[in-house]
């Protein structure tokens, strides 16, 4: 397949025209050989992402978390130097795409999370923050449980001032916890996101609320390995394969 023509279709799928203020550029960061077979995707193009993908040969390279970030240094030192030679000079494409994976209502993070976690979604509190319920009343020590057989990763919770139950949640996965004061005022029991910061806890204790951070990168990786199965629909001889680098946050 046609590197720019990888683009194009992946482009189509996620909507990408809705995301022109993205935080980094979404498509065809880096430009690589103009034919594709082979494929790794992955959440972040940090350097162990690219050294697989030396080893494996691969043409291209997708993720959720790319380079370009508004909030980065204008300047290629250091590891950036060094990731972007690896591309380079092994003519390797590297695809991202930010918000477009978060936010599409089907394979995107928020919407896969709440399907894994047995949520009904029933509205929007932003672009970024669905509501839902859960089909059973969960309580704190519960819902704990069921995250860590789901996410394979024990979650950070704060709730000491929140309900016995928890029905009524609002989430957002990655970076999320910055939008936690935008769902105070929702009848929620709990906030579901990836991080956690200081100013965190008192939010969820002075509003009553539960508040449980899942993990960034474990809230971020259904997106991006649904978009490689289905690319891999799209064209039979794309070999495509999803590397899943650990990160406990």
């Amino acid at each position: 397949m046609n590197n720019f023509f990888l683009e194009k279709i992946i482009n189509k799928k996620l909507n990408n025209n809705k995301y022109k203020n993205d935080y980094s550029p979404n498509g065809l960061q880096v430009e690589g050989k103009p034919e594709i077979k082979r494929i790794i995707t992955g959440v972040t193009a940090c350097q162990n992402l690219l050294n697989i993908a030396v080893k494996y040969y691969a043409d291209a390279i997708i993720v959720h978390h790319g380079y370009f970030w508004k909030n980065q240094e204008k300047k290629v030192l250091g590891m950036y130097k060094n990731r972007l030679k690896t591309l380079l000079s092994n003519d390797i494409n590297l695809y991202s795409w930010h918000l477009p994976l978060d936010l599409h209502p089907k394979i995107g993070n928020n919407t896969q999370l709440g399907k894994l976690l047995n949520i009904s979604i029933y509205d929007y509190i932003s672009p970024y923050i669905p509501i839902g319920k859960f089909k059973k009343k969960h309580t704190a020590k519960s819902l704990i449980k069921t995250i860590k057989k789901k996410l394979k990763r024990k979650p950070f919770h704060y709730g000491y001032t929140g309900p016995k139950y928890i029905k009524n949640v609002a989430w957002c996965t990655g970076k999320g916890q910055n939008f936690f004061n935008q769902v105070i005022n929702s009848n929620i029991d709990a906030y579901l996101t990836g991080e956690v910061s200081e100013e965190t806890i008192h939010i969820a204790e002075e509003n009553n609320i539960h508040f449980f951070s899942l993990g960034h990168h474990a809230t971020e990786k259904s997106g991006i390995y649904l978009l490689g199965q289905w690319l891999s629909k799209q064209d039979k001889d794309l070999d495509i394969k999803f590397i899943d680098i650990y990160n406990p946050i």
